[in-house]
């Protein structure tokens, strides 16, 4: 089957979404390469001794790491056909009540990991000619809200970053696709996958109600199936032309258009002054 000469390479598998897609891409026959920051914690939620999957403890931030489980990947499937950049995590604070240590930390498991991952692999996909890079994004890379900023600016980022490598690999034959999820029902938001600003400051009140809120009322609310995230991804990556962006989920939708309205409400507002500074 040709699914089953596929190799997709997954980071962040241990819970959440990637571990679902993980799941799914064993049901259907493909090669897996899932890295998580443990081991056997990532052995133990995927449980399978398949000869088609291969678990590796993997630690973003290091170049060498991140080699060396490019090269165990490559030495056991030879390719790499689809790399999902997945892990990630989030921060709520305010701007001012996140300090150096967090928000470096943040950007450096959500943008330096992602691009860390994403240059080990290239050169693989650039000799096969071939090629399809997920990055895992969110609809807060698009439209940014109180105590989600550092958040929110990580995967604006990865919007940024996305957005110049989809036509600087598409000679090669490798497509990128940037998923935009809104809030899907995983365990992201009570499964060690949200930090939240160590030194609160009393003054912003309503960001202590974005954290109870985050914490009380939406884990197993959210409206998000991670199943059938998952699904759309998969038959994604069997497209010839791919979207660059795909967002998921109805509130995503919502989100979304909300920003693209205040946008062309704010351009056309300011457009005489905008024009006004020509020569």
């Amino acid at each position: 089957m040709e699914t089953q000469r596929k190799t997709w390479f997954v980071t962040g598998t241990s819970q959440g979404l990637g571990l679902v897609l993980v799941q799914k891409l064993l049901l259907q026959g493909y090669n897996v390469i899932a890295t998580a920051r443990n081991a056997d914690v990532l052995q133990a939620a995927v449980n399978t001794t398949s000869d088609n999957f291969l678990p590796l403890q993997m630690d973003l931030i290091s170049e060498e790491s991140v080699a060396k489980a490019v090269n165990q990947a490559i030495e056991k499937f030879n390719t790499i056909d689809v790399l999902v950049n997945n892990a990630g995590y989030g921060l709520i604070g305010g701007i001012e009540e996140s300090s150096d240590k967090e928000v470096q930390a943040n950007f450096d498991v959500n943008v330096f990991g992602l691009l860390n991952v994403t240059r080990a692999i290239l050169p693989y996909m650039r000799e096969a000619k071939s090629g399809h890079i997920f990055n895992i994004s969110s609809v807060f890379g698009l439209i940014a809200g109180a105590g989600w900023g550092v958040y929110c600016g990580t995967k604006f980022a990865v919007e940024g970053l996305s957005e110049a490598l989809a036509p600087e690999v598409k000679p090669f034959g490798i497509n990128v696709t940037i998923i935009e999820p809104g809030y899907f029902r995983t365990n992201f938001l009570n499964g060690g996958s949200i930090a939240v600003a160590a030194n609160p400051i009393a003054a912003y009140s309503e960001i202590a109600e974005t954290k109870r809120m985050h914490s009380d009322e939406i884990p197993g609310n959210q409206p998000g199936d991670p199943e059938k995230a998952a699904e759309v991804m998969i038959n994604m990556a069997q497209l010839a032309e791919p979207p660059l962006r795909l967002l998921l989920g109805s509130d995503a939708y919502q989100y979304a258009s909300y920003k693209i309205q205040m946008l062309t409400d704010s351009i056309e507002a300011n457009k005489a002054i905008t024009f006004s500074t020509d020569f």
